[in-house]
């Protein structure tokens, strides 16, 4: 018997069919001796839907009563789900996440989780039930609901296995698994059968949807294996662990799903390409060329709580004495760190601000690419031979990544990923739901 946490995406429970889809897996699991505890998502475009009404009434609703409406969208699916898994002749019971003892700190709408006392939870397992938990929020220290933003749902999932010792967390989404490049950009998109946490945590970071950052930062700190599978097929997904024999893997996993790390230890293997239209641009132009204005700036985003990705500072040619700093960030946060560096302007000292939304951003992940020769080049090649400009370049130990113009971003990740040979021979990238909200 294993204890399984199982997390299912908006796409996997849009409507009714679906849940009683979803409990039927459920069941099906815990009938075959499992304690399973389930992390639901908000149906289909709930979420969405909830923020163009608040949207509607006004443009800047208060944080803690957004935070109040968007919780809605979970207790609803868990509501229904535990009824339809009730029907399969298995006892489940629903939770929020504040009963299930998920503990944030007080950043309404971005809330990071402080402690986990799932108490209610243990009982239910113990006692045989399901224990279906709502994904994506938590309560702080005043009793008010927080949620940990879009994507928290996994995060919940995570958190909640690493609490309860689970042997494995699997999340469930529209897709087979992790694939080279997005199957809805790239149907030929070869499936990754094992990752492990480094080039995962590339691909999150790098816009990489099926996966969110935060939850494999937290599978990777705690030990979790992953394992991201389609809730709409029975095929073997993608495994993420630490290593690929994990103890506590067998009995689940497949020996075959792993691949040896002694195998090809220096071959330089691409895991993917990963792209992100969620970024916006910023540079300031004309910044002193002096010690520590370079920490003025960033300071002034980091109380604005302002996300940076890429940065990249150079001396300006026409204004000596000056530098321009260009970062990416967020499209969420590029409002209120334009309003952040313009309170300021006086103290940055800069000549002019200038914000671009019309960017995207494309990475090339894969272990060995800092000792292999000729993957850069290959990698710049392909994109000039699709006539595709680079405004900026970023490197790490495994990825290359390059900001390009948001038009150009579908034709950049086609042509990266057949110049290595990414294809799969099978035709396997099916996107089984989801309206890409």
């Amino acid at each position: 018997m294993a204890l399984i946490v199982q997390k299912y995406g908006g796409s996997s429970v849009e409507d009714t069919e679906s849940l009683q889809r979803v409990a039927k897996r459920v069941a099906q699991t815990h009938k075959a001796g499992h304690q399973v505890v389930v992390v639901v998502s908000a149906m289909g475009d709930t979420t969405d839907d909830l923020l163009d009404m608040a949207s509607s009434i006004t443009p800047e609703a208060p944080k803690r009563e957004l935070d109040i409406l968007l919780s809605a969208g979970e207790r609803i699916s868990m509501a229904l789900l535990a009824m339809a898994i009730n029907e399969q002749n298995v006892p489940a019971m629903a939770y929020t996440g504040a009963q299930a003892g998920i503990r944030t700190d007080t950043r309404y709408g971005k809330a990071s989780i402080v402690g986990m006392v799932p108490e209610r939870v243990v009982r239910a397992i113990n006692d045989g039930h399901v224990a279906i938990v709502a994904g994506f929020q938590g309560v702080n220290e005043y009793d008010d609901v927080t949620t940990l933003g879009r994507g928290g749902s996994d995060t919940t999932a995570v958190a909640l296995a690493s609490a309860l010792h689970a042997d494995v967390c699997e999340i469930y989404t529209d897709v087979d698994g992790l694939f080279t490049a997005d199957p809805r950009i790239v149907p030929t998109a070869r499936r990754v059968r094992t990752l492990d946490f480094e080039e995962t945590l590339e691909l999150a970071a790098s816009g990489a949807k099926i996966l969110h950052l935060r939850a494999v930062e937290f599978a990777r700190r705690y030990h979790v294996p992953l394992h991201v599978r389609s809730s709409f097929s029975d095929l073997d997904g993608t495994w993420i662990s630490h290593k690929p024999a994990d103890a506590s893997l067998r009995g689940i996993a497949p020996k075959e799903a792993f691949r040896s790390k002694e195998d090809n230890v220096e071959a330089p293997i691409i895991s993917g390409i990963a792209h992100d239209r969620s970024q916006d641009k910023i540079t300031l132009v004309g910044l002193p060329d002096e010690p520590g204005f370079a920490a003025r700036v960033f300071e002034v985003l980091g109380e604005a709580e302002v996300n940076i990705d890429m940065i990249v500072q150079n001396v300006a040619v026409v204004h000596p004495g000056r530098s321009n700093i260009t970062f990416t960030l967020p499209d969420a946060d590029a409002a209120p760190a334009m309003k952040a560096l313009q309170a300021r302007a006086d103290y940055l000292q800069y000549q002019e601000v200038v914000h671009n939304p019309a960017i995207g951003k494309l990475s090339l992940i894969g272990a060995g690419m800092k000792t292999s020769p000729g993957i850069s080049a290959k990698f710049f090649s392909a994109l000039y031979n699709a006539g595709i400009n680079v405004d900026m370049i970023s490197t790490s130990e495994v990825r290359i990544s390059v900001v390009i113009h948001e038009d150009d971003l579908d034709d950049a990740v086609r042509a990266v990923h057949k110049a290595f040979d990414l294809d799969s021979d099978e035709t396997e990238a099916v996107v089984y739901g989801g309206t890409g909200r």
